[in-house]
């Protein structure tokens, strides 16, 4: 619940800057010469990315989020057996040991959603985001039964 509220605060701050930004663009243009109306523009593209970017991210929270119900749902979450040191940390050795399971049953059935999700958890338990993300970036497609590329990060060796 924490990390929601956290997201949602972050997000109004960054759409109150966007307009914020938006409309120093907006006064530049109005100036009406030439440099202030480049500038203007100029200005007015950053907080098109940030509300793409924000709008990208806020999608694709949401649709992990409903995964993770679903898969809850069913009883199919991933249960936390990993080790942790003194101070709370996810030992290395525990997260390569579920992360080779993981990535086994995904191998083996690799058109299950489920598998990816769950592939998605143990990349983010061994601190890899990337990998983490275009999993479960699959594990949606799966879902949503929308056409899917060539595996994500490809297998992943980490001895």
């Amino acid at each position: 619940m924490r990390a929601k509220i956290t997201y949602l605060i972050t997000a109004a701050v960054l759409v109150v800057y966007f307009l914020l930004v938006g409309s120093r663009g907006l006064l530049l243009i109005r100036q009406g010469t030439w440099l202030t109306v480049a500038f203007g523009a100029a200005v007015l593209v950053l907080p098109v990315i940030g509300v793409w970017f924000l709008w990208m991210n806020t999608r694709f929270v949401t649709r992990a989020n409903q995964l993770a119900a679903e898969l809850e749902a069913e009883g199919g979450l991933p249960v936390d057996e990993l080790e942790r040191d003194e101070y709370g940390r996810i030992r290395r050795d525990s997260a390569d040991e579920v992360f080779a399971r993981r990535r086994a049953e995904t191998e083996d059935e690799p058109g299950d959603w489920r598998n990816w999700f769950r592939l998605a958890v143990a990349y983010h338990d061994a601190r890899d985001t990337p990998r983490a993300r275009k999993a479960m970036q699959r594990a949606i497609a799966l879902h949503d039964r929308k056409p899917v590329g060539a595996p994500p990060g490809g297998s992943r060796g980490r001895a």
